[in-house]
């Protein structure tokens, strides 16, 4: 009875239930299956490609030579990133989103290269470039893969406006004077729009949505991570421009920190209530941080651009409370860092007229525009090439105006492609809302896309936002959330087509 119920008793001689010798020897040989030996080549190569590397980036650094120190450590990244890429995409997608905001630190060019080495050959070799011309090639043949498999990929109006932003920057470059830093300066707009397209193909549900903003969100974390341990170091990552000291964070501009932070805390504002307690009480101290930090950048537009976000993310959340708390921020912030106070009161100065780092740069960029438009008559139709206009003008300075930028450099055709890549993000964003259910996450992504889309146009105006490229990454990535939204796909868990961390490019 007991053998009936229990089963019949196995031969103690076989350990496991496994099947004896059929030669009698007892039970056979255990075969080492071939990914273990795969798996300890891959080992043995990754512990003989780190120490090449530390060695070659030791004694680049014993003798003081800062090319020779990055280099290595930038071909190693770059192989462990391109097998990454090629067999879990999404993870290296979100890897990339995580880790950008610090990939200024190993910069080898300076923060003004391009117009030294006569024609900006010094960036080719900086990690950022490599990263990106990376990023083009994996992400075309992740693309490629995906409209083989399905026959389609997923599009929204925006989209279609960006890649003919991207087109018609591409087009001018091919025209331009001088074509290298022309070229570079396409490409690197190009990873922008690349990369929304990538990311509304990874954004097929809810869950997606939310592990690509964590992973911008990480970024974050790892930007005011470095800032104030450098502070707490006693070198605290600054510059000093015309007696102001404007902290830079782990980017070679404070400008550019400003604007990053910028989309940062617009954005985090929108979703803050949305989220749940643990979360909300981590945003909240990163959120507290980034604005102490944006107004140490002294960056007057980052500055104003994230008070006019910030007002269009308190009047959609109909918060009186968000309102009168940031005037309290503007007065404190006035009263205990006099110099942002100083920065802002040079507006009005009319004998501080100058398009340095202090003095009335408004009047400057007024006078300045009226001086570039004309370059514009040479090729109205296609423009002289993007990031051109810094080597025709006599000031050698960029435009400051991204609208007039995108004529100058880009034509009538790129003109009209930024003109509708700024209205389809408004639409974007205002579909997004009416779509969104009341009291969601996706109601907050709205709110948030809507806010850094005003804020985006409102200093476009008056600066060199297009430029800023690693911080378009950032907004790349908060509308193509809001395209998903807007598109009916992030209303649930269910997505209309799986997309999943583990999948490769092919």
């Amino acid at each position: 009875m007991d053998g009936q119920r229990h089963g019949a008793v196995r031969d103690p001689g076989t350990s496991g239930g496994a099947p004896p010798d059929p030669d009698g020897g007892g039970p056979p040989a255990v075969r080492r299956p071939a990914g273990d030996l795969t798996g300890r080549l891959l080992t043995g190569g990754a512990a003989l490609l780190c120490a090449v590397v530390a060695v070659l980036a030791g004694v680049a650094m014993s003798g003081g030579n800062r090319v020779g120190m990055v280099l290595p450590l930038a071909l190693a990244a770059g192989l462990i990133i391109g097998v990454l890429a090629l067999t879990r995409f999404a993870a290296y997608v979100m890897l990339m989103l995580a880790v950008r905001s610090c990939v200024d630190l190993f910069k080898l060019s300076g923060p003004t290269a391009g117009r030294a080495d006569g024609g900006g050959a010094g960036r080719i070799m900086d990690p950022s470039t490599l990263l990106a011309v990376l990023f083009l090639l994996a992400a075309g043949l992740w693309l490629a893969a995906q409209l083989r498999r399905d026959g389609r990929l997923r599009t929204s109006p925006l989209g279609v406006a960006m890649l003919l932003v991207g087109a018609t920057g591409l087009v001018a470059a091919l025209g331009a004077a001088q074509p290298v830093p022309s070229l570079l300066e396409a490409l690197r707009i190009g990873t922008v729009v690349v990369m929304f397209v990538v990311l509304e193909q990874l954004m097929p549900d809810l869950p997606a949505v939310r592990r690509i903003l964590l992973a911008v969100y990480a970024s974050l974390v790892l930007a005011l991570g470095y800032t104030v341990l450098m502070s707490l170091l006693g070198s605290p990552p600054a510059e000093v421009k015309g007696g102001f000291t404007r902290i830079s964070g782990p980017f070679s501009q404070s400008t550019t920190f400003g604007r990053y932070l910028m989309f940062m805390v617009i954005f985090g504002f929108g979703v803050y209530r949305f989220l749940e307690r643990r979360l909300r009480v981590a945003l909240g101290a990163l959120l507290a941080l980034s604005l102490v930090f944006l107004l140490l950048t002294n960056t007057r537009s980052a500055i104003l651009g994230a008070a006019i976000g910030l007002v269009v993310v308190a009047v959609l959340h109909r918060s009186k409370r968000m309102l009168v708390a940031l005037c309290l921020v503007g007065v404190v912030g006035a009263a205990l860092l006099p110099s942002v106070a100083q920065r802002f009161g040079q507006l009005g100065d009319a004998t501080a007229v100058g398009g340095g780092p202090t003095g009335n740069t408004l009047a400057w960029r007024v006078g300045y525009w009226s001086e570039i438009v004309t370059l514009a008559n040479r090729n109205p139709v296609t423009g002289v090439g993007p990031n051109m206009t810094k080597f025709e003008a006599d000031e050698a300075k960029k435009p400051h105006n991204d609208f007039l930028r995108a004529y100058v450099e880009t034509g009538l055709l790129g003109l009209g492609a930024y003109l509708a890549m700024m209205l389809l993000c408004l639409h974007t964003g205002r579909t997004a809302l009416r779509r969104a259910p009341p009291g969601s996450l996706q109601r907050g992504i709205a709110i948030g896309f809507l806010g850094c889309a005003v804020a985006f146009i409102a200093v476009s105006a008056a600066s060199n936002v297009i430029s800023n490229v690693v911080t378009l990454w950032y907004f790349a990535a908060f509308a193509a959330a809001a395209s998903a939204v807007a598109r009916g796909a992030a209303r649930s868990g269910t997505p209309t087509r799986s997309v999943t961390v583990g999948r490769s490019i092919g």
